[in-house]
């Protein structure tokens, strides 16, 4: 597979909205400085490492669904039925996702499909740069793949509205305590390095891998990030 070096400095073009980025990037910022991230290190603090790689697992194997919906409609039916067999043992086997049981049956991950990455195979342009309200770094296309992303999580049809609320808000302490780890190699402006990881791992995720990961993250560890 052909490997290709991609630059880590967005251009101006690509962010464009630079001003208005770094005003939401300070607010977010804020709101996670008082809320989030104290949440986040209380969990650290009161659940163990195992515990928190099971929830990690778990999480992630719900992911294998709509990735494999995204593998069917950017053409990949190879990548989906590797999703959707992981699905399948995980849930069975692994109870409900706790243990990795696929990839230990020989079915490793090679990551998730989205629908922004099926918008950028389906050769929509990226558009600008753009950090969201609460959700963080993102592109006008990721922005626009949001609610099919919601429509195919399965959490959308949890009934129980606190058991789904719940969830949602594990998940989100969970993957802001698997930031910890990342935040200790910001170095320089912090908007600036959150800006070009999103991007560069964006990419990376687009090619399949066929890029030079230039922030040194392990696939293990990039996939407990969700930057959107």
């Amino acid at each position: 597979m052909l490997s290709v070096c991609l630059p880590v400095m967005a251009n101006e073009e690509q962010d464009r909205w630079q001003g208005y980025n770094r005003a939401m990037y300070s607010f977010n910022t804020t709101v996670d400085k008082y809320t989030l991230k104290p949440l986040a290190k209380g969990y650290v603090y009161v659940t163990p490492s195992v515990v928190r790689k099971g929830v990690s697992n778990v999480f992630f194997n719900i992911r294998e669904v709509p990735s494999a919906l995204n593998g069917l409609l950017q053409g990949k039916p190879g990548s989906a039925a590797r999703d959707t067999g992981r699905f399948l043992i995980n849930s069975t086997v692994g109870l409900l996702g706790i243990f990795d049981v696929a990839s230990r049956m020989g079915i490793p991950s090679s990551g998730h499909e989205d629908f922004g990455q099926t918008l950028a195979v389906w050769g929509v342009g990226q558009g600008p740069y753009v950090v969201l309200p609460f959700l963080g770094p993102s592109t006008l296309r990721d922005s626009f793949a949001l609610p099919a992303d919601w429509y195919t999580d399965p959490r959308t049809y949890v009934d129980n509205v606190r058991v789904r609320n719940t969830l949602t808000g594990l998940n989100l302490v969970n993957v802001r305590a698997n930031l910890f780890e990342l935040e200790q190699h910001i170095t320089g402006d912090q908007y600036t390095f959150v800006r070009d990881a999103y991007l560069q791992h964006r990419n990376y995720l687009i090619l399949d891998g066929a890029v030079t990961d230039d922030f040194g993250m392990d696939d293990d560890f990039a996939d407990d990030i969700d930057f959107e």
